[in-house]
């Protein structure tokens, strides 16, 4: 008997499209890989499982069945997108147990191509942090559970990468997305702002947040990227030759690269040049006063997504980190800071293609109760792990993780890449490129 498990995306959706396999047999072997495996991952808030099996039965009498893109593939969705009948909790007690009465537009579009939503994916609350923990559960990283998913796109993150769903959604406001794809091993890009509908919590953390695919081929990651987008994302013939910048200096002043990530920026590089792309070491124009940019958004977009919550539901470092965004809201509001790092980093990549760094400074932190720690402690364990990925959410500009290496725990690690805006094909076509040089293990052996 062939196991659907461990596929990709796109094999499933072909053997469903040739009626090789239904639907509910499809998703059956998830659900039933999710219930032997998350509770030790701590992916799911919640499983749809009947609804799931019966979705798959829907889909399986669709006229359109063979013109499908994600026939009857199983899918998670990050839990502070709306999903018809369930609650949406973000991660917080605070957050109302009501079920949504519509489909986010990503959501939809993911339905609309066959996909099927097997379940609801863990966060940490109002998806503030790098780490994935709290009420609703804690996210492990599969290929290390003593370890941290990452936030805040966790659970989806954990649930691809231990192989119970080949695709998931999440999005990515300071790094939610390349943070724990870079941890668990997985391919992700954040869109440029406006590609794909955002509509994240209020007000898309002022247009820094995006919606975006968690996979484990680049396949499934353009393929699910073209859905969402509403957009066909096709594979060039050939190979584009790129002008390519590296850099292994951290875009936040203090903050090292440990050794196992610079190696990977390294190496990756010379696979590049090698391959014929011209590549040379170039670090972007980071302002010093990127850090602080940083912070005020960051904790801003919270400000704002707290506000009307009860706050004695909240957990101490999400009031603290409230509290100090209620300062910055006004200044945030005017996008000066942002327009501002935009015009300092624009030449930059007017010079060069795309921009390859680290993904991550370190390995993730232990996994444990991060929500029930000061908020300081949690600030600076999320920078020092994680300063790569913000600066890309103030331009609104496209970025990647893709998985390169592994570290010395034998976890993956992960390089990111980063174009101008308009150039998500290009880091598409860059990464596949990468996957083909250093081809990736592409589940976690959990049994």
């Amino acid at each position: 008997m062939t196991s659907w498990v461990g596929r990709t995306a796109a094999e499933i959706a072909a053997a469903v499209r040739e009626k090789r396999v239904t639907p509910r047999e499809v998703v059956a072997e998830h659900l039933a890989r999710i219930e032997r495996l998350d509770g030790r991952v701590g992916a799911f808030r919640v499983v749809r499982a009947e609804a799931a099996l019966a979705e798959a039965d829907e889909v399986a009498a669709r006229a359109d069945l063979a013109e499908l893109p994600l026939a009857g593939v199983p899918v998670a969705v990050k839990d502070n997108l709306p999903v018809t009948g369930e609650s949406n909790r973000v991660g917080s007690a605070a957050t109302p147990d009501t079920p949504a009465d519509h489909d986010h537009v990503t959501v939809a579009r993911l339905r609309a191509a066959g996909a099927v939503v097997v379940g609801l994916t863990n966060v940490p609350e109002l998806c503030i942090f790098g780490t994935t923990e709290g009420v609703h559960g804690t996210s492990r990283n599969p290929w290390d559970t003593t370890r941290t998913a990452g936030g805040s796109s966790g659970g989806s993150a954990a649930a691809v990468a231990a192989g119970m769903v080949p695709i998931a959604l999440g999005n990515d406001g300071m790094g939610s997305l390349r943070i724990p794809a870079a941890n668990c091993g997985l391919v992700t890009i954040k869109p440029g702002f406006g590609v794909v509908p955002a509509a994240i919590g209020n007000g898309d953390w002022f247009g820094m947040s995006e919606n975006g695919p968690l996979a484990t081929t680049v396949e499934d990651a353009r393929l699910l990227f073209s859905v969402i987008a509403d957009i066909e994302v096709v594979r060039p013939a050939e190979p584009t030759t790129r002008k390519i910048s590296v850099s292994v200096r951290s875009p936040l002043a203090g903050v090292a690269i440990s050794k196992p990530y610079t190696t990977a920026v390294r190496e990756a590089a010379g696979l590049l040049n090698r391959a014929g792309h011209t590549v040379q070491r170039a670090d972007p124009p980071y302002p010093l006063s990127l850090s602080n940019t940083s912070l005020a958004h960051w904790t801003a977009g919270t400000s704002v997504d707290a506000a009307g919550l009860d706050p004695r539901k909240l957990t101490r470092r999400t009031r603290v980190h409230a509290a100090i965004g209620r300062r910055f809201v006004k200044s945030v509001r005017t996008g000066k800071g942002r327009e501002r790092l935009r015009e300092r980093l624009t030449p930059f990549f007017a010079e060069y293609d795309i921009l390859l760094t680290a993904a991550l400074a370190r390995r993730s932190p232990k996994a444990g109760p991060w929500h029930e720690r000061g908020w300081l402690r949690n600030v600076l364990v999320n920078t020092n792990y994680s300063p790569m990925t913000p600066p890309w959410n103030l331009t609104g500009w496209p970025a990647m993780s893709v998985p390169f290496g592994t570290l010395p725990s034998g976890a993956p690690c992960a390089v990111q890449l980063v174009g101008r805006p308009g150039s998500e094909a290009a880091l598409l076509e860059l990464a596949e490129e990468l996957e083909k040089l250093r081809p990736w293990v592409r589940t976690a052996p959990l049994g």
